[in-house]
């Protein structure tokens, strides 16, 4: 099974714990965090990978970064909005926040110029992101940024062509500027642990199921530019150097390190290996990587990932600005709302009579479904709009009429805040 960062597949997320290895994002994961958002508590984000370093990094009040990104070749819709949405609640959690504009991928696998991806990424993108409530932050161009670039060619050393056609799914026929994009992604996720802009700390991508891809890609390429890994292995620790030069001084220095966080219980030169007990293991891994990076390693913290469900289009599959008849884009008029809207497929009967008869199956139905992406911000309304569709008791139309109601409001105002959003673009550009 092959996933497409570039495709509009549709997903059975029930499969993708075990076809490739993710983790149920569980509410222990979240349950402590101040205001949770609706998009944990209503299961709108539903997977992860190594999410409890980001958790590790609230808890403590320790730096960490979120690294997301936009494709600047089409217009922004609610779909797109989910990934903002989170940037935002993670900004008030800490989070130093980097937004890469995909502008050399757009080149790469959309057939945008930078110019024209600059144009999109801004009027569509970044104005709707200071209007949502984007507190000022790092927005760069992948293009214009000379170490997302150094990191892309220098760890794809450590991968090949087997490797990259095995994840992507790659034809002879592929284009080298697009096969050379996922080292670009890795590019963007890493670089925000060069000491440049922040050092090595965690960091939390957030995203759609359709780029773990890149995700599983960017982590192996940071585990394989280590000079340790570390294994967790029957109550202890495993510490063991990876390469064949220097070997004594780096188990020397890694000894230390332990000796700092825990104890050493056996060391075993002839395996390159220490066997440790220690109290804190992020701060362990950030120290070794930090021992690497004195040994010119191209070492970084594995990026952790979130996964949310993506919003359907309103005939029910997925949302995409290639099929704008069926989209909701943050641009849309009220006429061309209120058009989509009452032509939205729905979980109802065939008639009114079936429907008080039987009830609704909201389930089913994409107006709903908007609902719960963030419309309707109050747990207990959404809990008695679902009611009052299954009972029967509300009707298709009453439920498009109010869907049209909070959508144009929310739209009306983001019109307004985005002009205001004009004034102070420049604090988020370079």
């Amino acid at each position: 099974m092959i996933i497409d960062p570039w495709s509009s597949q549709n997903y059975d997320y029930d499969k993708l714990f075990d076809n490739f290895g993710i983790s149920r994002f569980e509410e222990h994961l979240w349950k402590d965090f101040p205001s949770p958002p609706f998009f944990f508590k209503r299961g709108i984000v539903f997977g992860h990978r190594g999410f409890d370093a980001i958790k590790y990094s609230i808890k403590n009040s320790s730096p960490w970064a979120l690294l997301t990104g936009l494709m600047p070749s089409g217009k922004m819709h609610f779909g797109h909005k989910i990934v903002i949405d989170q940037a935002i609640y993670y900004q008030k959690l800490g989070a130093d926040i980097n937004i890469a504009v995909a502008d050399m991928e757009a080149y790469a696998t959309r057939g945008y110029s930078l110019k024209e991806a600059r144009k999109i990424a801004i009027e569509e993108y970044i104005l709707n992101y200071i209007a949502l409530g984007l507190k000022p932050c790092r927005i760069y161009f992948q293009s214009e940024n000379h170490h997302v670039k150094d990191i892309a060619y220098l760890l794809s050393k450590k991968s090949n062509l087997s490797q990259v056609n095995a994840i992507y799914g790659f034809s002879g026929s592929t284009n080298m500027a697009h096969v050379f994009a996922p080292f670009i992604q890795t590019g963007d996720i890493l670089h925000v642990q060069l000491e440049e802009y922040g050092g090595l700390r965690p960091t939390l991508v957030p995203v759609g199921v359709d780029q773990d891809p890149h995700i599983r890609f960017c982590r192996d390429l940071a585990s394989a530019n280590r000079l340790y890994s570390i294994i967790p292995q029957n109550g202890k620790i495993g510490i063991f150097v990876k390469i064949d030069e220097n070997i004594k001084e780096l188990l020397d220095e890694a000894e230390e390190v332990i000796k700092e966080e825990g104890e050493v219980v056996e060391r075993k030169d002839g395996y390159k290996a220490i066997y440790a007990k220690v109290n804190d293991l992020y701060a362990l891994d950030r120290k070794l990587a930090e021992v690497e990076r004195k040994h010119d390693a191209y070492s970084f913290l594995l990026p952790s990932s979130t996964y949310h469900r993506f919003i359907s289009g309103l005939d029910g599959n997925k949302m995409s600005s290639s099929r704008p008849q069926y989209a909701l884009f943050l641009t849309d008029e009220k006429e061309q709302i209120k058009k989509k809207v009452m032509a939205a497929k729905t979980g109802g009967r065939i008639s009114a009579e079936e429907q008080r008869k039987y009830g609704g199956e909201p389930e089913k139905c994409m107006i709903y479904e908007l609902f719960t992406y963030g419309i309707v911000k109050n747990d207990e309304e959404l809990k008695e709009i679902y009611e009052d569709c299954r009972s029967g008791k509300m009707l298709c139309g009453h439920c498009k009429k109010k869907a049209y109601e909070l959508i144009t409001e929310f739209l009306d105002e983001l019109r307004e805040k985005r002009e205001q959003a004009r004034d102070v673009i420049n604090e988020y550009l370079p």
